[in-house]
């Protein structure tokens, strides 16, 4: 899933300090699962919100939505009606929800509630880590499951460095080695012979080249 984390309150209230009319809209999928931007997020804010500009003397009225998905037109229609009444929206969704939204609304800035983080998997309530950054070329086939370009600092293809000690990143001694994990992985799944085929570097040239990327399959094209 996409992982998201709200940006500070402050940032927050500096974005939207010249609305008036202020609507806050959440997201039920991923910003949802990782409590950034889910309804119930969604009213926290919004009470954090009024309470502000009520010390601050101010009538600002804010107004809550939660949305199925904002990267989708179907859900965004679903605020078609009021959109345009308002001076300001604020979106609880990852920044491609963010972007979605903006693209559909032009007649007001949409701010973003959220920072985007990486695409990641829930270890326990309340932590989440990285495990893929959409490379576009996956390779977990050879690497027993394991991502090296999201789970090493150095997104090292042909693994380990020479600065791992005792199955730790020499960046950060909190953190397992990728390499070490990958070996050990296909040590256990008797398929060490994996390790031993090169590679290539990665082509970023080819898989990231020519702006943002698309997926398209007409089979389920209407």
């Amino acid at each position: 899933m996409i992982v998201a984390k709200q940006k500070p309150f402050e940032e927050i209230v500096d974005m939207v300090k010249d609305a008036d009319k202020l609507l806050i809209v959440g997201c039920n999928e991923c910003v949802t699962v990782c409590e950034a931007g889910g309804k119930k997020e969604v009213g926290i804010l919004a009470s954090a919100l009024r309470m502000y500009f009520a010390n601050q003397g101010r009538e600002v009225q804010i107004d809550e939505r939660t949305l199925e998905r904002q990267c989708d037109h179907e859900y965004l229609e679903e605020i078609r009606d009021i959109a345009d009444t308002y001076d300001a929206i604020l979106s609880l969704a990852c920044g491609v929800g963010v972007q979605f939204m903006a693209e559909k609304y032009h007649s007001q800035f949409v701010y973003p509630g959220v920072n985007t983080c990486f695409l990641g998997a829930t270890e326990e309530r309340g932590v989440w880590t990285e495990r893929c950054q959409a490379c576009g070329s996956c390779i977990l086939a050879v690497t027993g499951g394991i991502c090296p370009v999201s789970r090493c600092a150095k997104r090292i293809l042909n693994g380990p460095c020479g600065g791992s000690t005792k199955g730790k990143c020499e960046i950060n001694k909190e953190v397992d080695c990728a390499w070490q994990l990958i070996v050990d992985r296909l040590k256990a799944l008797d398929r060490f012979s994996d390790y031993e085929k090169i590679t290539p570097l990665k082509d970023w040239s080819t898989d990231r080249a020519g702006g943002p990327r698309k997926v398209v399959r007409e089979d389920v094209k209407l």
